[in-house]
């Protein structure tokens, strides 16, 4: 962005702080059960949904009193339904429901009132929240023994960073590998973590975005710019193995990216900001709908020139800023099959997306990239869900050495890793009873995948290619008498890895060792309410994780940190129990949930240190003997006033090595990259005139980098702030600031000490227009 560009985008900020809101001419919101005369317009009521911020509330959904879905509001909130409806519900997932009640009185005066002011109607934020497709049993959090947080799409807008990864960091015990913000990540150090059990280049937990696998075929990290920020309605986190469900990677728990899907009319969506480090991130939303077809398109542009992660003591002439400048984009076309009823969410799809980076990863000879296509074809229709996806990904990257005072480098191998898959998955649920619902399902998915790598200090080529395939069947039963929810699930997998061949030569090879599991992991899950708003929760699960083709096959670098590959590595195992307490003290406005978790995991895979130099650390990847993980985590939400609302939460993880017969000195030893404690907090101040002030905080306490606990990572503290006001129906101007107290927050010592993210502030604008 020019310099003439940036100053028009903070004149408008500005401008903005001192034009008045622009909203609707009123003397008050609706309250619940309240229409006034004067809003009612002859032969149908028209009305606009907004949170208490004034926000419109897109796609809530408008119900008479049978339950049957009316119509649903628009981008801008809007609705309208017959002035002959006694009343109307309006709901949302993510906040409390609304009945209005129009009495024949009202009805009366609206046949005399032509006023074309529509009524409003605020929605407030719920203190229970809906979990849907997270765990696949569409219960309220309080009668679920799973524990589930939720992102909803106001507080993934409100976040100060623009990756997916940073706006999750609100929930305590999400972090990567490591603490760095993707921005600034080496791909390969994406994994998620969740529960306290750390993760290697693959995570250890799994990421779907509407029931399709987003983990990286063949490295099972996470491309977080890989959805435009747009594509995204929610975010629901459920915490412990879900294995029983999903399959592999689901140890730590399974975090559901819920889709944005096509608007019922013509809408036009564009979010644009620019800040510190020349970062820019700009997304736009286009969707239309004539008859049974609906449309949508959205894409991303995110770049920021980035920051040098060495510390400014250990700098040399070799480091630059590590940075990324990425693409995406999302099309997806709708059909509803039977009535055109508003009520009716059968359809069938075609959905497809793209994401193109380049990353500079802090020196000018190391640096990678990736092209991503997926694609997923599918049908939502009553009790059933099948979906058809696949992708191809091509990401390279090079390495190098760096001399000894960090004064030169020299290239030392670039590598390839093209991948493709395939797969399939159904899911089926349906109510026997009032009380008893049943759910089944199968997936299946195939990676094909090679490692091409040319070696220049050995002046050869390495070829690796390999094929991995998991199949699996599940099903589950949810019996909920009176204040008792009673829920038991099972699923086998049969994973197999085979094909596996070197190559040193186009005509020298070695055939790898090819192998095959079959595990089976049940869950059993019970919840007790002692009263209407406090409940107690248990549950107890198997989990498993199949290794990836990277850590079989693949030598890895970050920094001056190698870690070689093992071709001889088995699945991770896991077992796991939870207990926890929920009450909803709607007196004072608030929800509390305690939980208490153990999760013990067998061969887990671990990077090992094998030697170190000043200028080399040397690991290779084993199945140590047995790591755990148990502790607390809270969570808590309270808003005592409209304009006022506070929510955070707090994980104490004690997370170390049990078992370990071939190294028994790492016994006792702490698992790298998991701090102890961890705790969140977002306090938001909100007015329909002034607009929003949300206040941020994350800390987290001191860990380390490596298994033989000699590299401390110390604690830190991080204070963010974001601003917004609306100018209009139409115009939202924000600014947001990252680290604002400028903390220095270590994120890896390899054994060169790097570090995280720096103050950094950025202004933008939002444009929303919709029929």
């Amino acid at each position: 962005m020019n310099r003439i560009a940036r100053w028009i985008l903070l004149f408008c900020f500005c401008a903005a702080l001192l034009l008045p809101a622009g909203l609707p001419a009123q003397s008050r919101p609706i309250s619940p059960g309240e229409i006034r005369a004067g809003q009612i317009r002859a032969g149908q009521v028209r009305g606009r949904v907004t949170d208490a911020a004034g926000k419109p509330v897109a796609g809530a959904e408008i119900l008479d009193s049978s339950g049957k879905i009316l119509t649903t509001t628009d981008g801008d909130g809007n609705f309208a339904v017959s002035r002959s409806i006694p009343s109307i519900q309006i709901s949302d997932a993510h906040f409390a429901p609304v009945t209005v009640t129009i009495s024949a009185a009202q009805s009366a005066a609206g046949k005399q009132n032509t006023s074309d002011a529509p009524l409003e109607v605020v929605l407030e934020r719920p203190l229970e929240t809906v979990t849907v497709s997270a765990y696949r049993s569409p219960l309220p959090s309080m009668d679920s023994p799973a524990s589930t947080r939720v992102l909803t799409s106001q507080q993934l807008e409100e976040s100060t960073t623009p990756a997916l990864d940073g706006k999750l960091r609100q929930v305590p015990g999400f972090e990567l590998f490591r603490r760095s913000s993707s921005l600034v990540a080496n791909p390969t150090t994406e994994g998620v973590s969740l529960r306290g059990l750390g993760s290697t280049a693959a995570s250890r937990s799994l990421v779907v975005f509407d029931d399709v696998p987003m983990n990286d075929p063949y490295g099972g990290w996470i491309h977080w710019e890989e959805l435009p920020a747009m594509a995204i309605k929610s975010v629901e986190v459920v915490r412990g193995g879900a294995s029983d469900l999903y399959g592999s990677s689901a140890i730590g728990g399974v975090i559901s990216i819920v889709p944005v899907r096509p608007q019922a009319a013509r809408t036009f969506q564009l979010d644009t900001d620019y800040g510190s480090l020349e970062t820019s991130n700009n997304a736009a939303l286009a969707s239309i709908r004539a008859g049974r077809w609906s449309a949508m398109g959205t894409a991303g542009l995110i770049a920021t020139d980035g920051y040098t992660l060495v510390a400014p003591n250990l700098r040399g002439p070799v480091d630059q800023p590590s940075n990324v400048h990425a693409q995406n984009g999302l099309v997806e076309i709708d059909r509803q099959l039977g009535s055109l009823s508003a009520d009716n969410q059968s359809r069938v799809f075609l959905r497809g997306d793209v994401l193109n980076e380049a990353r500079h990863n802090g020196t000018l000879l190391t640096t990678n990239g990736t092209r991503l296509w997926r694609y997923v074809a599918g049908a939502d229709i009553p009790d059933l869900a099948i979906r058809f996806y696949g992708d191809n990904e091509h990401y390279r990257q090079n390495f190098s050495s760096i001399a000894t005072g960090r004064a030169s480098e020299t290239l030392t191998r670039y590598a390839e890793d093209p991948a493709a898959e395939l797969g399939a998955a159904l899911h089926w649920h349906h109510s026997l009873n009032p009380h008893l619902l049943a759910l089944a399902g199968a997936d299946t998915h195939d990676v094909r995948a090679s490692d091409d790598e040319t070696l220049f200090t050995s002046h050869g080529l390495l070829t690796t290619t390999a094929r991995q395939r998991q199949t699996g069947v599940y099903g589950e039963a949810l019996y909920t008498p009176r204040q008792w929810t009673l829920s038991g699930s099972a699923r086998v997998d049969h994973f197999s890895n085979f094909d596996a061949l070197q190559y040193t030569s186009p005509t020298a090879h070695k055939v790898l060792p090819a192998f095959s599991e079959t595990v089976f992991d049940p869950r059993l899950g019970v919840t007790r309410r002692i009263t209407s708003n406090v409940a107690l929760s248990a549950s107890t699960f198997r989990a498993y994780r199949a290794p990836t083709e990277n850590e079989l096959y693949r030598t890895g670098q970050v920094g001056q940190q190698l870690t070689q590959p093992n071709s001889n590595l088995r699945s991770e195992r896991a077992t796991g129990w939870e207990t926890g307490l929920e009450t909803d003290l709607r007196r004072l406005a608030s929800t509390v949930r305690v939980s208490y978790f153990w999760t013990q995991v067998n061969r887990p895979i671990t990077a090992l240190t094998l030697s170190t130099t000043p200028t080399l650390t040397t690991l290779k990847r084993e199945n140590l003997g047995q790591i755990e993980s148990r502790g607390v985590s809270l969570d808590y939400a309270t808003q005592p006033a409209r304009w006022i609302s506070l929510e955070g939460g707090y994980q104490y993880a004690i997370a170390t090595v049990t078992k370990f017969v071939q190294e028994p000195q790492l016994v006792g030893n702490r698992i790298p990259q998991v701090a102890r404690n961890m705790a969140t907090a977002q306090l938001r101040l909100s007015h329909p005139k002034l607009g929003l002030l949300s206040l941020q905080e994350r800390a987290s306490g001191h860990q380390f980098d490596d298994d033989a606990n000699q590299y401390l990572l110390h604690s830190y503290f991080r204070f963010d702030a974001y601003a917004s006001r609306s100018v209009g129906r139409h115009m939202e101007m924000y600014v947001s600031g990252e680290n604002l107290f400028d903390r220095s927050i270590e994120v890896g010592k390899t054994p060169i000490t790097t570090l995280g993210t720096p103050r950094t502030a950025r202004v933008g604008l939002r444009l929303n227009w919709g029929e």
